[in-house]
């Protein structure tokens, strides 16, 4: 089921909040351990890419739509996901952050939710993947708002807390791309406390 407009502007916001917090309680740790090769300045500027990307592609329209859903849009990004170039570009991400990456983050994320609260959802943006409208578009930030925020939150030792309304929606978005996936059988499973996955599997 499509989520409402207004569903997902909420889970957007609630999860654009939450990494806002989390970001201000690094303190000095943005060279710590983050994710992977990524330290948590990278992580942090690999997850702020969830807020600069809305910002980007509503200025780039697109003239059709060409990805339908957001379970589309990370079927059609599966293989780009894992190139090498996305670490970099997190890398790059945290170093574009500046000498204060926390007020950054608040600042972007002021920025960009007031403008999605501009916007209606019809609006045709042009993603990595092709045409959107934003209302198909805007729950894969939220998805990756709240993975790579509980990833962060991981990395400081704190729970991963994930906000109602942003977990709902990326649970559902998990849900979806696992049963199109034949995987939904496993996930399940795993969900509900009998024998745990594969090493490695994920819906991604």
């Amino acid at each position: 089921m499509t989520p409402s407009w207004e569903d997902s502007r909420r889970a957007f916001r609630e999860g654009a909040a939450w990494f806002v917090r989390t970001a201000a309680l690094v303190g000095e740790r943005w060279d710590a351990p983050g994710l992977g090769e990524w330290d948590v300045r990278a992580l942090t500027g690999h997850t702020s890419r969830s807020l600069t990307t809305v910002e980007a592609y509503l200025a780039t329209p697109a003239a059709g739509v060409e990805v339908a859903s957001a379970a589309d849009y990370f079927r059609a990004v599966s293989a780009a996901a894992a190139a090498p170039g996305v670490a970099q570009r997190g890398r790059e991400a945290g170093e574009a952050l500046g000498a204060d990456p926390a007020g950054a983050v608040a600042d972007l994320a002021a920025r960009v939710l007031a403008l999605v609260d501009g916007c209606d959802g019809t609006e045709l943006v042009t993603t990595f993947a092709g045409g959107m409208r934003l209302a198909d578009y805007l729950p894969t930030r939220t998805f990756e708002l709240a993975v790579h925020t509980a990833d962060l939150a991981a990395a400081l030792d704190l729970a991963p807390d994930v906000p109602p309304a942003a977990a709902t929606q990326a649970l559902h978005l998990v849900t979806e791309l696992a049963v199109a996936a034949g995987s939904g059988g496993a996930l399940l499973l795993a969900a509900t406390g009998r024998p745990g996955l594969a090493p490695g599997f994920s819906v991604l």
